[in-house]
């Protein structure tokens, strides 16, 4: 990869062709103009994997295109990634080369990094990890300062610890979040914040109580308390769940709720039409639900989570694929207009961005 290709000229190039994109797609929507927040060009990625390539005594990052798996592209150094991956990629395959035990069967690196300046980085093996490894990897994580992680088929060794702590700042306050190797976490650490202000900004009139389907570690759920008298998240991840409500402990936000459930089974809890036992201590039945937040996966919104939505005043609904966004809106904007939208550049250089819509009941 090469640092001409990022540069300001070919970032603003890119984005404007993004947001032609976007007007094009929602030309036949009533959005109003979108507020368009912008990542830095270079040194956004908090997190980046690659395949280890092994040509005779060398070792070396690689890629692949989408097909050509046999064909690595090798990758010396990766712009995108915030600086201390970058400090970290050198440095680690200078190790991994200078040691055979570690070298040996290595075919992949994960990096995960924070703004707060944590590392984790993950060696993933097509063999089984014996102490000799451990022994020979406790050296290089203490040389490199970083907590490391070695995997293999039924194999997990942990040195140091399996997550890093990312602090964020919203609206003046610093969020601090337990994020856990191999969870889903947002790769633009500060286009997350931009996006986590939008959020809080726009429902701050809202009152009432909030809930929120597929809340992952709490990563909006934290920040949109401060606006609600008392917060219900669901989430089917075991290990989000416990994030979640480790970062309810870690940031001293006691005013949510959080159940493991899809948002069918929330549905029958709410409508009395099964009883949960995860349920046994929320009383559903004393929230004052106002507003409704959802953050889907690619796929968007099912017909049934959609008809969830349309329940309460205020929607917001926050995407990862304008496609299905636009889908979705398409049946939403029977029970409710659009009031705010934006783009948020989570992934510069590629053709994917976020959106994000704030939906009020029409009168």
């Amino acid at each position: 990869m090469t640092e001409q290709r990022f540069t300001p000229d070919a970032y603003r190039q890119q984005l404007q062709e993004k947001t032609q994109r976007i007007d094009t797609l929602f030309a036949d929507s009533e959005i109003p103009t979108p507020e368009i927040y912008t990542s830095s060009p270079t040194g956004f990625r908090m997190r980046a994997e690659f395949k280890i390539w092994h040509e005779g005594d060398e070792s070396f990052y690689a890629m692949y295109r989408q097909g050509e798996y046999k064909t690595p592209y090798r990758i010396d150094d990766f712009p995108q990634g915030h600086e201390s991956i970058n400090r970290l990629m050198p440095a680690l395959l200078t190790e991994i080369n200078a040691c055979e035990t570690i070298r040996r069967k290595l075919f992949q690196v994960e990096f995960l990094t924070t703004l707060s300046g944590e590392a984790l980085v993950t060696l993933i093996y097509h063999k089984k990890l014996d102490d000799v490894w451990q022994d020979k990897a406790e050296v290089i994580r203490e040389r490199l300062g970083v907590s490391m992680i070695g995997r293999s088929r039924k194999q997990k060794r942990v040195l140091g610890q399996d997550f890093v702590t990312e602090s964020l700042q919203v609206g003046g306050r610093e969020y601090r979040y337990q994020q856990i190797e191999s969870s889903f976490t947002q790769p633009n650490a500060q286009v997350c914040e931009k996006m986590l202000a939008w959020a809080v900004a726009n429902t701050r009139q809202c009152g009432g109580d909030l809930v929120e389907l597929y809340c992952g570690n709490g990563n909006f759920t934290l920040p949109l308390a401060a606006n609600f008298e008392r917060v219900m998240a669901t989430e089917l991840a075991k290990s989000s769940v416990h994030s979640a409500r480790y970062n309810m402990q870690l940031n001293g936000v006691n005013n949510i709720d959080i159940a493991r459930m899809s948002s069918e089974e929330f549905s029958q809890a709410l409508d009395k039409v099964r009883e949960f036992r995860r349920l046994k201590d929320i009383d559903l039945d004393s929230f004052n639900f106002t507003t409704i937040f959802v953050d889907p996966p690619r796929a968007g919104l099912d017909p049934h989570t959609t008809a969830i939505t349309q329940r309460y005043d205020t929607i917001v609904y926050v995407s990862c694929n304008p496609e299905t966004l636009h889908r979705d809106l398409k049946v939403i904007a029977a029970t409710h207009q659009v009031e705010a939208f934006a783009l948020f550049d989570q992934f510069p250089f590629t053709h994917h961005i976020e959106c994000g819509a704030i939906l009020k009941r029409r009168v």
